[in-house]
């Protein structure tokens, strides 16, 4: 089955680079329209729309902090007035934790990670929602972390951020079915990305690709895989599954 999302529009945050560029572009490759978020680098968010239009699709830029509730509302209205509409949501935007432990750590630090990761999907899904109804078909998708599964010490920021957003995502989705909108959630492990790099190097990696010879298939995970799961999850190709969360770890079990 050939997917197509020819028609619809999406909205991917943290749009700039590594995962998100990645998704965006495969959006547009199966004919989606795509909305660039980003919070600082412009010059690279550009560079995103720039690649989505030479394949023929329409984008824009946006620049939008989505821990801030106001930035997050003028997002989805300047989206919306832009394209015309709203069918994808793909909550991508992420940071990382310092790594320290639950004794170290610092209750703000904690407070800004879970912001990110939980609380800024929960707002920006919010304001989404009323739009994805009236598309015919909605989706959402939560780009997670294979941590959820391993909770490991040192990162409960991360842990607890991520978790909230998978908890998010599974009540989404028993609550949006009637109108459409499935919900669903993708979860990769260490990816070639900045933030891959550096927990490559923090694990005594001089280059993340070092750890090729030990991953699944002979190769760190990358973003393109992580971006053909959401674009399977929210194409026709995906009539069924909702609320459910797929691992890109290469059975990494």
């Amino acid at each position: 089955m050939k997917i197509s999302l020819e028609g619809r529009v999406a909205l991917v945050t943290g749009a700039s680079r590594g995962i998100g560029r990645a998704i965006a572009l495969e959006l547009a490759r199966a004919g989606a329209d795509v909305a660039v978020n980003y919070r600082r680098e412009e010059a690279e968010a550009e560079e995103t729309a720039a690649a989505v239009r030479a394949l023929g699709r329409k984008a824009r830029i946006y620049q939008a902090a989505v821990d801030d509730d106001a930035a997050c509302a003028s997002l989805i209205e300047s989206v919306v007035a832009d394209f015309g509409s709203l069918s994808i949501l793909v909550n991508n935007a992420g940071i990382a934790s310092r790594g320290q432990s639950v004794a170290d750590t610092d209750p703000a630090e904690l407070r800004r990670v879970v912001n990110v990761h939980a609380i800024a999907p929960f707002v920006l899904s919010k304001l989404a929602i009323p739009h994805l109804r009236k598309a015919g078909r909605g989706d959402i998708v939560m780009i997670s972390s294979v941590a959820t599964i391993y909770m490991s010490a040192g990162g409960v920021p991360y842990n607890m951020g991520k978790a909230a957003e998978e908890a998010l995502a599974r009540t989404i989705a028993k609550e949006e079915q009637k109108n459409g909108i499935r919900c669903n959630i993708v979860a990769p492990s260490l990816t070639v990305t900045e933030m891959g790099r550096r927990l490559s190097k923090a694990r005594g990696a001089k280059d993340i690709h070092d750890l090729d010879a030990t991953s699944p298939f002979g190769r760190v995970s990358e973003p393109e895989d992580v971006a053909a799961a959401v674009v399977w999850l929210v194409s026709d190709a995906n009539p069924y599954a909702n609320g459910q969360k797929i691992n890109i770890d290469g059975g990494n079990f």
